[in-house]
């Protein structure tokens, strides 16, 4: 799998974004990169890549956060360390960013500095179980709404459809058709299709760029949503 300096992961609240970057991270720091990871989730104080942090300082991450998160005060404050990972060219960023188009008018500031470089991945996470991304043309209008708040483009398609802890493989080889015609519909490709590893054996050699997931701590309190029917695929 190709990579570029810095990854961004955004799309709709509950698409699971923060769980790929820390994966995601991990892979890169795998391959023997220097590599930080970013959360620029100035939205959700609930789900914080904070939750990893001791984990993440053993295996070598840095980590740039809100002095704030896993706090009872959330504030609207980037941290000021996201501009040096930003402009260093010798350290790996993953950027987690906030949900929907509030989430990503953080990442704005940052844009004239990455499109300079031009050596980036802005990837639009999405999840078809999610109530405003199961459809292509439901989907599309977030992503517009994404690029309009941050003026990045986005490049690639993270297909993460799950079910929480109710996923079998075949909600995930589901999923296929969405993330083709949502491909087809923005001409954008689809970078990977993630899954947690517990499922890995049986997608192995039936999905396109499988992307295993390790699940954080909360990851799927979307599993609540399942049981009382708030949300299908």
């Amino acid at each position: 799998m190709q990579y570029k300096r810095l990854t961004l992961f955004a799309g709709h609240y509950g698409s699971g974004k923060t769980n790929i970057a820390l994966n995601y991270a991990r892979w890169l720091k795998r391959q023997g990169l220097p590599v930080t990871i970013a959360d620029l989730d100035i939205v959700n104080p609930y789900f914080r890549t904070k939750d990893s942090e001791a984990a993440l300082k053993e295996e070598g991450i840095g980590l740039i956060c809100s002095e704030f998160a896993n706090s009872n005060v959330d504030l609207p404050a980037m941290p000021k360390e996201v501009y040096g990972l930003v402009n260093d060219p010798t350290v790996y960023g993953v950027l987690d960013i906030g949900g929907d188009d509030r989430g990503a008018l953080a990442l704005g500031r940052y844009t004239p500095a990455i499109l300079q470089e031009d050596n980036y991945e802005m990837l639009l996470v999405v999840n078809r179980s999610r109530p405003l991304t199961r459809t292509v043309e439901d989907t599309v209008e977030v992503m517009h709404e994404i690029q309009d708040a941050c003026g990045l483009p986005f490049t690639a398609i993270v297909n993460n459809t799950n079910l929480g802890l109710q996923t079998q493989a075949e909600d995930v080889l589901s999923s296929a058709d969405y993330a083709d015609a949502l491909s087809r519909a923005t001409g954008l490709p689809v970078k990977m299709t993630c899954a947690a590893e517990h499922l890995g054996p049986a997608l192995d050699g039936r999905v396109d760029n499988l992307f295993p997931l390790s699940i954080q701590k909360l990851y799927y309190m979307i599993q609540s949503e399942v049981q009382y029917g708030q949300t299908d695929i």
